[in-house]
């Protein structure tokens, strides 16, 4: 992929974001927001207005023409979504946020068995650091992989509590059937054949999952939580916390706030899906915001193309009235990772 930018490993706080939460300790300016390509500090305030669309999952996976309408027009102006009637029961989606909170809530010493290899993803801390100017995270993840089945590394799974393995291979199958059924309404909603975007995707699709764990930040008018980005995947699906906000979107260089629905599933539009629709159905730019008295979770499932897999615009969206915007692109996830730790929109190296 042309243009693709070099990375340089940058040096790692002095302290961690857990200690300087504990002790009240000011960010250093390692944190501090920065103006770039997808984040203009005059934008910074959100909108105090909520719009963000309402689908219904039974509604729309049974066919419902006026569902199927406002999934198009969903993802076409926001390329988001609150997905209600997803089929997966409150009581359950509680359990997995409470394995997250319960993982995060181990001493250190025991989270930290699980911890990433200094040039790997997978496993429990922060995310890299690729660049001296790379604007840090105000958080921890446990990132993982779900599929293909033989390509996880169950070393950095959590064996206590004792639930979290079962707890999230049982809602990774839950979330795949979700994405499978949306793959096929999207294609639905565009006059397409409907796996004419998860063919592209291949027979070894991969799944990944991300518990994000906010603590709670002395600056929140400096610090955010995950930086502003688009996602790498297809699909993204995201279970908020119960009860604290932290979630913005920004549409038309306004932010706006995500609502916390409890049982509602955030559906995001990832960078490969905005290539495969040829710029038709948007990729979401969204970021998280700090909260300087409560702690936060949310976990992230994202689905990406195999890994021999190259993807592009769907043919039957290509004609003289709206040519090729995209190239075909391969092993995109990566790149778009080292893109927005450098706060670049990869979006724009995929373009012809």
């Amino acid at each position: 992929m042309a243009g693709n930018p070099g990375a340089t490993a940058g040096s790692p706080p002095a302290q961690s974001v857990e200690g300087m939460s504990i002790n009240g300790i000011v960010p250093p300016p390692q944190y501090f927001l920065k103006e770039n390509a997808i984040h203009p500090l005059d934008s910074y305030l959100p909108s105090d207005s909520d719009p963000i669309p309402i689908i219904d999952i039974s509604l729309l996976l049974s066919g419902e023409e006026e569902e199927l309408q406002k999934l198009k027009s969903a993802l076409t102006s926001w390329g988001c979504f609150q997905a209600v009637g997803h089929g997966i029961s409150s009581s359950f989606l509680d359990k997995v946020r409470e394995v997250g909170k319960q993982f995060f809530a181990l001493p250190v010493e025991e989270r930290e068995k699980y911890s990433r290899a200094a040039d790997g993803i997978e496993g429990y801390g922060n995310d890299p650091i690729l660049s001296e100017n790379q604007v840090l995270d105000w958080s921890y993840r446990l990132f993982l992989r779900l599929q293909p089945l033989d390509q996880r590394k169950l070393q950095f799974w959590p064996e206590n509590p004792t639930e979290f393995r079962e707890v999230l291979d049982e809602y990774g199958r839950k979330v795949t059937i979700i994405m499978d059924g949306l793959f096929k309404a999207m294609a639905k909603s565009l006059n397409l054949i409907e796996d004419s975007f998860s063919s592209q995707f291949g027979e070894r699709v991969v799944m990944q999952t991300r518990f994000n764990f906010y603590i709670s930040c002395p600056r929140p008018d400096l610090v955010l939580g995950v930086k502003p980005h688009s996602d790498r995947s297809g699909i993204t699906v995201l279970l908020q916390d119960k009860e604290v906000e932290g979630l913005q979107i920004l549409r038309d260089g306004k932010w706006f706030r995500v609502s916390v629905i409890p049982h509602a599933l955030v559906v995001n539009l990832g960078d490969q899906m905005q290539i495969m629709s040829n710029g038709i159905f948007k990729s979401v730019i969204h970021r998280v915001v700090t909260n300087s008295e409560r702690m936060r979770i949310s976990v992230a499932m994202f689905n990406e193309p195999g890994e021999d897999k190259e993807i592009g615009p769907v043919e039957g969206l290509i004609d003289e009235n709206r040519p090729r915007l995209y190239r075909n692109v391969k092993n995109y996830a990566s790149f778009n990772f080292e893109c927005f730790q450098k706060g670049l929109v990869p979006l724009e190296f995929a373009k012809i």
